[in-house]
């Protein structure tokens, strides 16, 4: 899968334009706050409808507009195509996704292109609370998984109708049973999902970190969940156990007024000779698991979905020194893999470049016709 053209309008303080990319690796390089993470952020967000840096859609308009648009060219294995985001900052209005010129909803949209990125703020997947991993875990799920997209909105719609009908004391109510039962349903799919990702997703993630980082060591990642059964795990055992659980809280809840059970509930954790890495780890380490963490997705991703995806790595030049650097680059020229990459520094690597100063993008290959 590879990316070949991003254009936008009133993205953030970038300038509208369209921008012609490689392949292989594109560096994007020039002082801080001139908008090299602005851009990648552009392209991650044209590319999933989801920016990596807010949860606000509104904050990435540019000052003094109400809309921004948002266009991508791209192939796969199978064709050619187009998708555009666009929003409006007007009161209820909502973001559009077109493919190829057509409406689609968000489901349909997340997924035609895979996309993974590092950035420095993803030591929060290790430091940070449950939900942030369990919010990670669900972005990258979904893209190889549409059922598990479709799953996981039905299971909020739920959990949101229980919680109401908890707040309000209506448990009792044959319409709370009605939906107690699709509610243990879908969470059932989710967690079963989760395991069966985290299962496959473990082993490779070991292999890596030894791979890259120290072959001495054993890196592991668990998916903690209140199940009641071990070995072998299927879909009606997990219900049968959150039917259990949700009758052992029951007076918790009704005293609460809010669902205690459920995926909703659940945690991912790192392990790193058996020890909590949140705990134990140093910051080297953590920014080691992190990264080992994006290549072994990158190996799930190729595996469902027959293709590479595209990486994205922000702000390189103060994650890793020139050795490693090179190392991680000759990884990803190995597998034809299209990088997209920030720095302060223009890299002493094959790539196309480009330079970024107050919001223009300048494409020094064009430059230099």
């Amino acid at each position: 899968m590879k990316i070949s053209n991003i254009s936008y309008l009133n993205f953030r303080n970038l300038e509208n334009t369209s921008i012609e990319l490689s392949d292989k690796i594109n560096v994007f390089y020039g002082k801080n706050a001139q908008g090299k993470t602005s851009l990648l952020e552009a392209i991650y967000y044209s590319s999933t409808g989801i920016s990596f840096k807010t949860k606000k859609t509104a904050e990435m308009i540019k000052y003094n507009f109400d809309e921004f648009i948002s266009s991508i060219s791209y192939s796969d294995y199978i064709a050619n195509n187009k998708i555009s985001v666009r929003f409006k900052n007007i009161p209820g209005a909502k973001k559009e996704f077109f493919f190829n010129k057509k409406r689609i909803s968000q489901t349909d949209f997340y997924g035609k292109i895979n996309i993974i990125a590092y950035i420095p703020e993803d030591i929060i997947l290790i430091n940070g609370s449950p939900k942030n991993r369990r919010d990670f875990f669900d972005i990258e799920i979904s893209q190889i998984d549409k059922e598990y997209l479709s799953n996981l909105k039905n299971y909020d719609k739920l959990l949101k109708i229980r919680n109401k009908y908890l707040k309000e004391n209506k448990r009792n109510t044959e319409e709370f049973a009605i939906y107690e039962k699709e509610f243990v349903k879908y969470a059932s799919y989710i967690i079963f999902t989760r395991l069966e990702y985290v299962k496959s997703l473990s082993i490779i993630l070991n292999l890596q970190y030894r791979k890259l980082f120290n072959i001495e060591q054993e890196l592991n990642l668990k998916y903690e969940t209140n199940l009641d059964k071990t070995g072998k795990v299927t879909v009606e055992m997990i219900q049968e156990s959150l039917q259990k659980e949700i009758l052992q809280k029951k007076h918790q809840e009704d005293r609460y007024k809010f669902s205690l059970v459920g995926p909703h509930k659940d945690d991912y954790k790192f392990l790193l000779n058996g020890y909590e890495a949140k705990i134990s780890a140093s910051q080297g380490e953590k920014k080691s698991i992190i990264f080992s963490l994006k290549l072994s997705e990158i190996e799930i991703i190729k595996k469902n979905r027959k293709e590479n995806p595209v990486v994205i790595i922000d702000d390189i030049t103060s994650y890793f020194d020139e050795e490693r650097r090179k190392s991680i680059l000759e990884f990803f020229n190995k597998r034809d893999i299209q990088v997209l990459i920030s720095s302060t520094d223009k890299l002493d690597i094959e790539a196309k470049n480009f330079y970024v100063e107050k919001g223009i993008i300048e494409d020094e290959n064009n430059v230099n016709k």
